[in-house]
């Protein structure tokens, strides 16, 4: 994807500077927030089977539920635990010919998901000895991995805590 230069990524660092300006309050002065935290977040994939293996077998993260979903007939939600009481949840809908991931408005660029130093070596070891492609931490983002699930959705392992962004926090622990 082609990237803007010149006057063009000046107008837009400027319209970036601008926005932070008027809408980003520090933290301590910012509104309390009306939600309690992600539930879940929904995805859909192509094979219920393909998808279990890669987030439990694979990844670690241990599927707790399974279920036909109320809204179609036949059709599998299911979730997994990606810790500190997140769900990362999923459907399938069979007879359904969706078209192949694509990164465009409306979709998921990828979902981070916070990991431990430890596990962050256990999983990149991992990746390493199965072959998968991944991005990181040679890119100069020392504390992420990228890779694509079954599904094309973008998966981050990032070493940080819940909260904190490149070092800084961006919530108030308190409020």
């Amino acid at each position: 994807m082609p990237q803007p230069e010149g006057a063009d990524l000046a107008a837009i660092r400027a319209r970036r500077d601008s926005l932070r300006d008027t809408h980003l309050r520090p933290v301590g002065r910012r509104p309390a927030t009306i939600g309690r935290g992600v539930h879940h977040v929904a995805l859909v994939c192509r094979d219920v089977a393909e998808t279990i293996r890669f987030y439990q077998d694979f990844l670690g993260f241990p599927l707790v539920e399974l279920v036909e979903n109320r809204d179609y007939a036949g059709s599998s939600h299911f979730f997994f635990d990606v810790g500190n009481r997140n769900l990362l949840g999923f459907f399938d809908f069979p007879g359904h010919d969706h078209q192949p991931y694509l990164e465009t408005i409306g979709a998921v660029q990828h979902i981070a998901i916070s990991v431990s130093a430890e596990r962050f070596a256990e999983a990149k070891a991992k990746l390493d000895a199965n072959g998968v492609e991944y991005l990181g931490p040679d890119r100069g983002v020392e504390d992420s991995l990228y890779l694509r699930d079954p599904n094309g959705v973008g998966i981050e392992l990032y070493r940080e805590e819940l909260g904190v962004f490149e070092g800084a926090e961006l919530i108030d622990r308190a409020g």
